[in-house]
This record gives C-alpha cells, structure tokens and sequence, in this order.
C-alpha cells in the first residue's frame, strides 16, 4: 500500500551562488556561477517524499509573483500534489540567499516572504489530506501558530508528526512535547535547549536532555556523523555513509522525508533512521536542493552498493 505524507511547510526560491569560502565580515568574493533552484525545507520534503514512492501533499503559500508560479510546476512535476497551496497575491515568495564553499558547506539567509503568512486556517483546511495520511511532516520556517496547529490536529487526527526543528531558533518546550518525533540537527538543538552538540557524547548528553523535557522520540541529526535515534527505553548511533559532499542544502529535508516515508511504509525506528541516513547522504553528493532528491530507484542501488 502507497504510504501518505502530509507535509506543512515553506517554499523559497534558492538564490545559489558557489565559492571558494564562505566570507567574513566585509570580505567581497568572486563567486564561480550563480543558479536560481526550487527550494524551501517544506517544499523540498514534500518533493523528496514524492520521489521515494509515497502519495504527498503540500500546506503552504506562495507568493503571487513568478517564483511562485515555478515553486508550484516544481512540485507538480514531481507528482506534488498541490491542491492545498495558498496563492498570496499580496506577498511576494520566500527567497534564500544561499552560499555554497567548494567543501560543499553552506550558509543561508532566508526571506519569508509569503511563508510568514501561513495561518492555522490553511493548515485545518485540508481535510482530505488530514483523513489520507499517516504521516505528517513540517518545520518552523512558518509561523509558530501554524506550527502548534499542525501538532496539535495530528493529535486529534491520530496522524504521527515529524517535526523537523530547523531553521535554528528557541521555541518553547510545550509545544515540542507535541511532536511525536523530533529531529533537529547540531545548531538546532543549541538554539533549542543550550547544549552545544560536538560529538556522540555532547549528542547523547542533549538527547537525554530533550527526553527529560517530555519529549517522547528524537533523531538528531549529527551531519557527516550520521544521527542518533533516542527513545526513553534506548539510544543508538546511526553512522553516516561516506561520500563527496558537493552541496549540503538540502541533506536534513531529504534525512527528514526519508524517515516519514520509511516508517509511513511500517518499518521501525531505527530501520527507518538507516535509510534515512542513506537518501540524506546521496543529496549531499548533488549540487541545488531539489535537484539533489533522489527517486526510490536511485536509493535502492545506492544501498545495495554498500551491502
């Protein structure tokens, strides 16, 4: 049986320019080209989930100018369905200014854009999706009420939430504690709880930590260190596969949408959490953010070329 994502979300344009570092303060570079590409954490795990085999919609808005237009053909075109996706004609579309070094790392500036208009309303408004899936996905480039809204009628619903705690940023543990699952990666679980993640022991320190908070499951998510997957009965480390990173934009929307897609199919956890680490490692060998998506075929090879 095809598994059903629901995920609420932001749709940016990426504005992508590649260079030799990132710069500091007042340092002007010559970069070596610039791209615009369909992105935006939303929108980017409603577009991997797609392309792993499950049926997806999309709760967000666009703004009513031409990025808009090309953010929705981006997402029919992986078979996205888009019925939900609000046209804000009064806002212009959520843009990320985007940073590319020749390592592969990045670092992003995100305007909102209509993102930041995202009201409970449109999140309650899809009700065919909410009686479809199992699974719901979101993040926190929209507003915190919309956030909540979402939790809370998964909830109701009996739908699992994967909340995916980036863009880095303090939100208030009573509304954590209402995601079944929460990922957030380093920088995020800093943001979120104060505790500066360096290596396994620092991860495992501040997944005890989030579990101390009520907080029931979380799969944080360690970069080029795989992630760890704790629960209150157990913790285990998930090692990441080694690759070339050529663009790391989108590695924790593909890791995220991987792990939805793979539980929404019945597999466990910690099943889920290694094929997760499989899909986010391709998207990091691709440059741009949905470019770098893989399709179930291409994630199947990969795996079986590992085994």
């Amino acid at each position: 049986m095809t598994p059903t994502i629901l995920v609420v979300g932001s749709l940016n344009m990426d504005l992508v320019v590649r260079a030799e570092h990132i710069p500091g303060p007042g340092q002007t570079l010559i970069g070596h080209d610039f791209q615009t590409v369909p992105g935006g954490k939303g929108a980017n795990q409603a577009v991997a989930a797609a392309r792993l085999g499950a049926k997806t919609y999309m709760v967000g808005r666009v703004g009513g100018d031409s990025f808009g237009s090309a953010l929705v053909e981006a997402l029919e075109e992986s078979r996205v369905t888009t019925d939900y996706l609000e046209i804000d004609e009064m806002e212009a579309n959520g843009v990320a200014l985007i940073l590319v070094d020749d390592q592969g790392e990045n670092s992003i500036v995100v305007a909102p854009g209509a993102n930041g208009k995202v009201t409970p309303h449109d999140v309650r408004s899809a009700e065919a999706a909410w009686a479809e899936a199992s699974h719901v996905v979101l993040q926190l480039e929209i507003p915190l009420d919309a956030v909540e809204c979402t939790l809370d009628t998964a909830r109701e619903k009996g739908v699992t939430s994967v909340l995916d705690a980036g863009p880095a940023m303090k939100v208030p543990m009573e509304l954590l504690r209402k995601a079944d699952i929460l990922s957030p990666n380093e920088s995020e679980t800093e943001a979120l709880i104060g505790r500066r993640v360096t290596d396994l022991d620092s991860a495992r320190d501040a997944a005890k930590c989030f579990l101390d908070n009520g907080i029931g499951t979380v799969v944080l998510k360690l970069g080029d260190e795989g992630c760890l997957v704790a629960t209150a009965s157990d913790m285990t480390h998930v090692p990441a596969h080694k690759v070339k990173a050529v663009d790391t934009t989108a590695a924790g929307d593909a890791f995220t949408a991987a792990l939805a897609v793979s539980l929404a199919e019945g597999k466990f956890l910690l099943d889920a959490a290694h094929y997760a680490a499989a899909v986010g490692a391709i998207a990091v060998t691709c440059f741009g953010a949905q470019p770098s998506l893989p399709t179930r075929e291409v994630v199947e090879r990969f795996i079986a070329s590992r085994t």
